[in-house]
């Protein structure tokens, strides 16, 4: 009954065999080798479109290189206020950014607002020096509370920055877990609603140690290869990161362990929808869902051995909640079994 962190599953057999087949031989290293070249031209057919992919080792290298390349003096990149970038990265995208500032906004259920994203733009006039200036704008897809944006979400919230002048950055940590669930593609979800770059996640799908920055404007590439370099991101056995990114895209894989983890988190909700002991925080749209739980139904749950998070609840949840309650989140897996939920809903 492990539901703390899909980052607690392993790799799948799939993916691991395919380490063990690129450990033989030798291959030309940094990023030149045939299988990286070929890994490269699988990410722009699954994205429709001429894409550079720039593999590093860690999400949160990922998303603080991305908003890097669009440093600005005094550069503010706003984001929502529970995203990754602001709360889980250790200030690592203001400090590879070099001085830029996240701008944190609330907004319910994970997201932003396109009227709260306007109004926190429109707060740093391009006159005022003191303030500094918009640099980019992040989202989080799926969301830090489990939740999706729909395309029209991210088309409109890419209209507001495009209306500033400003790129749209997705940390996609769960992208295949948002792609299944809205079950539409990659260049509907990114390019298509005006997405300029995405760090794609595989590792909490799957994968040991993989992680992509895809540029989906290729003619905007050059400096990526030195941030990356600089950062200490570039890795000169890189074919082992595009050994697990070959696997996981052979026969759709990556949608099928999406799909699955998904499912599994959907079949909790179900049984959280009947208990008497918990309830759904809200619904959610990926294999991360947070639910509110009597304390003693949470601790007669770890005391047969269920693994998850405490969660802090937000002035308005908390509001709604009994002193004798908490907030906790659950996150399924490829590796979760129906019969790890059931488990954890017959303790429940």
């Amino acid at each position: 009954m492990f539901f703390a962190s899909d980052n607690w599953a392993g790799a799948h057999p799939l993916i691991a065999q395919s380490l063990v087949t690129a450990a033989g031989g030798f291959a030309s290293a940094y990023g030149t080798s045939d299988l990286d070249k070929r890994v490269e031209k699988t990410f722009s057919e699954i994205f429709e479109r001429d894409v550079t992919v720039f593999f590093v080792g860690t999400g949160t290298a990922a998303n603080s290189l991305a908003l890097a390349s669009f440093n600005r003096p005094g550069g503010q990149v706003f984001c929502h206020r529970e995203a990754h970038v602001n709360v889980d990265e250790c200030n690592a995208p203001e400090f590879f950014a070099a001085g830029s500032k996240l701008v944190p906004i609330d907004g319910p259920a994970g997201k932003l607002s396109p009227d709260a994203l306007a109004a926190a733009i429109g707060r740093f006039p391009p006159d005022f020096v003191h303030g500094g200036q918009p640099m980019a704008v992040t989202i989080t897809q799926a969301t830090e509370a489990g939740t999706a944006y729909t395309l029209d979400e991210i088309a409109a919230l890419s209209a507001v920055a495009k209306a500033a002048s400003l790129p749209l950055h997705m940390d996609g940590a769960r992208f295949a877990n948002a792609l299944a669930h809205l079950g539409t593609t990659p260049a509907e979800m990114t390019w298509k609603r005006g997405v300029d770059i995405v760090s794609f996640g595989g590792t909490k799908n799957g994968c040991w140690c993989a992680e992509a920055l895809v540029l989906l404007d290729p003619g905007k590439a050059q400096q990526m290869h030195f941030l990356r370099k600089r950062s200490a991101q570039l890795f000169s056995k890189s074919r082992f990161i595009a050994a697990q990114f070959d696997a996981y895209f052979k026969d759709g894989l990556w949608l099928t362990l999406a799909r699955h983890s998904n499912a599994m988190a959907a079949r909790l909700a179900a049984g959280f929808a009947v208990s008497h002991t918990a309830r759904l925080a809200w619904p959610t749209g990926s294999n991360e869902l947070f639910a509110i739980i009597r304390n003693d139904a949470m601790a007669a749950l770890k005391d047969k051995g269920a693994v998850f998070y405490d969660w802090p609840a937000g002035p308005e949840l908390k509001a709604t909640m009994r002193a004798d309650e908490t907030l906790i989140r659950l996150v399924t897996s490829f590796a979760t079994t129906e019969e790890d939920v059931d488990a954890f809903l017959s303790a429940l």
